[in-house]
Parts: structure tokens; C-alpha cells; sequence
């Protein structure tokens, strides 16, 4: 799968442009969210670096901007052929540390027969167009090592992003990270209302949620369109979850937390994170729909497993 940036947050410059990797329809908002964060990211180099590198920090984060915007945008422009394949993303194959074009390439080739010949050649052309821009970010993320492992030294699990969690779900009560704390794994799905990916897992999600409930977990959903308590989204996605039968609890959060700012860094929905009673992301991010059955009984051997280890302790 795509660097680490893809899941956990190495930039600050990074957001979420695969939002339209299951609906293009996203693409205007999502670049108005990065504009906002990079300015704000850019405001906090500046903060700490005072005098030296400021200029040189800003240009670095609008180039990796730039091609971020034009990645996101080639799923835009072919967002019907791509958001089968995003659907057939199998999450116990993905590897965060691996190339995100041979992923996409991988996946593209194992599901082969799915597409039309011209759907195929679409396909091949985006990714090698991706393989590309993907160079280019590298290049620009090894000039980015030095700074970023010093950010790295100053991070620690203290920074994980559901530490210190704020939300409200769709009635208005107000969520902090008790969510966590009184749960031994919380499986936490992040999505949106235009993908038909995402849309497709929520009742199988619900059975999630009522098979660990007794167990000691729970589900949680993530809405990206619901950030800041915007309420016609939360309308929307509470219709939509109601029509799939999906009676676990949704958050909105703000997009300015950690938590927000996590989410706004994942690049392909549904994304499932599982988080352990102190806040801590267990394991690797999850790509692809849990109603596939091989990727729910994936999901369901490390909800296990973290219920273990709580369990140990």
C-alpha cells in the first residue's frame, strides 16, 4: 500500500484526497480542507522553526500539494471504474510500507476479469500516471528526513490521536476518550456518504458491533462529511445509516483535533482502525469493505487478538 503518510500522518502538509476514490464528488471540499490545513501546518513550522527554513517549508508543502491535487484528481476523473476496484481492496493484503502503485496495480490484476478491456487500459494508464507522482513525493519525502525524524523524537504515544478524543454523536451527546477507556478494542470505520464501498459494509458492521458488544468492544463510525458538526451532513449520513439497518454510534468531531486531522489523512474509504481502552491504534489501518467475508474474519482474529492482549494485562 502506499507509505506510511498514507495511513499514519508524516507531513503535516498531508490530507485526505482519496475521498473520491469511491466519489469524486468530494474533490472541491477536500482541496478547500487541505488549503486550510497546510496554511495552518505551515503557520505551526513557522512557530518553531522562527527564522530558518520557513520559506523553504512552504514551497516544499504546496509542490507536495500540487501533487497530491493532481493524484486525487485522476480518481476523480475515472471514478466509476475506480471505485470497483477500491471495492475489492482486500485489507489483510495491504502493506502501508509498500508502493501504492504496485498495490493499486496488484489489486487492478488480481480482479482482471472484473474490468472491460477498455476499463483495464484506463486503469493501467492512471496507475502508471500515479507511479509518477509517487516518485516525485518520495523524492521530496527523503529531502523531508532529516525534520521529520526529529518530529518523530518529539512524538510519542502521548501524540496518539484518540488520546485525548472529543466528538458528539448524531443525538448531540458529547464523546470524550472514556469511548476508549471503557472498551477493551473499539474498531473505529471511517467513511463517507457517497461511497458505495463504504455504504455497502454498514449493516455488516452492525453485526460486528452486536457479535463484541458482550465481548467487551464496540463499534464506532467516522463520517468525514460530518466534521464541525456540520448537520446537514449528519442528516444525510443518519438517513443513510438508518436505511442499512446500522444502529451503532456515528461521531462528528472537529477537523482541527487530532482525531480529525488523522482522518483527513487517510487516503482510500473504508478505512478501520481497531483502539485499544488507552487510545492507542492497534495494528495496521484495514482497507476495504468488511462485507467481503475473507476481510471480516481478518477483522475479526485481531479484534481477538487486542481482546487477548487487554485481557493479559
Amino acid at each position: 500500500m502506499k507509505t506510511k503518510r498514507t495511513f499514519i500522518p508524516v507531513f503535516t502538509l498531508s490530507v485526505a484526497l482519496l475521498l473520491t476514490a469511491c466519489n469524486g464528488k468530494e474533490a472541491a471540499d477536500t482541496k478547500k480542507t487541505q488549503t486550510t490545513q497546510t496554511e495552518s501546518g505551515t503557520e505551526a513550522v513557522t512557530g518553531s522553526v522562527a527564522e530558518s527554513g520557513t520559506e523553504t517549508a512552504g514551497a516544499s508543502g504546496t509542490k507536495l500539494d500540487d501533487l497530491y491535487q493532481q493524484e486525487n484528481q485522476i480518481f476523480a476523473d475515472h471514478a466509476d471504474v475506480w471505485n470497483k476496484v477500491f471495492g475489492m481492496m482486500n485489507k489483510s493484503t495491504a502493506d502501508p510500507s509498500g508502493n501504492y502503485a504496485d498495490y493499486l496495480a496488484d489489486t487492478v490484476e488480481a480482479n482482471k476479469d472484473s474490468f472491460a478491456e477498455d476499463e483495464l487500459k484506463t486503469l493501467t494508464d492512471d496507475i502508471e500516471t500515479i507511479r509518477k507522482i509517487e516518485e516525485q513525493m518520495a523524492e521530496m519525502g527523503n529531502g523531508n528526513t532529516a525534520s521529520e525524524d526529529s518530529d518523530a523524537k518529539n512524538d510519542s504515544e502521548e501524540a496518539s490521536p484518540f488520546r485525548d478524543f472529543s466528538g458528539q454523536d448524531y443525538d448531540g451527546n458529547t464523546v470524550d476518550e472514556s469511548l476508549f477507556s471503557k472498551n477493551a478494542v473499539t474498531v473505529v470505520n471511517f467513511w463517507f456518504t457517497g461511497c458505495k464501498p463504504c455504504v455497502a459494509e454498514l449493516s455488516k458492521l452492525n453485526e460486528l458491533n452486536d457479535a463484541i458488544k458482550s465481548m467487551g468492544g464496540e463499534v464506532v463510525g467516522i463520517n468525514t462529511e460530518t466534521f464541525d458538526g456540520n448537520q446537514d451532513a449528519i442528516k444525510e449520513a443518519a438517513a443513510v445509516l438508518e436505511s442499512q439497518g446500522a444502529k451503532y454510534r456515528n461521531l462528528s468531531i472537529d477537523s482541527a483535533s487530532a482525531a480529525g486531522k488523522y482522518a483527513s489523512d487517510i487516503m482510500a474509504f473504508p478505512t478501520t482502525i481497531l483502539v485499544d481502552r488507552n487510545g492507542n491504534i492497534v495494528g495496521e489501518p484495514m482497507l476495504g469493505g468488511i462485507d467481503n467475508q475473507e476481510n471480516y474474519d481478518t477483522l475479526m482474529k485481531q479484534i481477538q487478538s487486542v481482546m487477548d492482549a487487554d485481557s493479559a494485562k
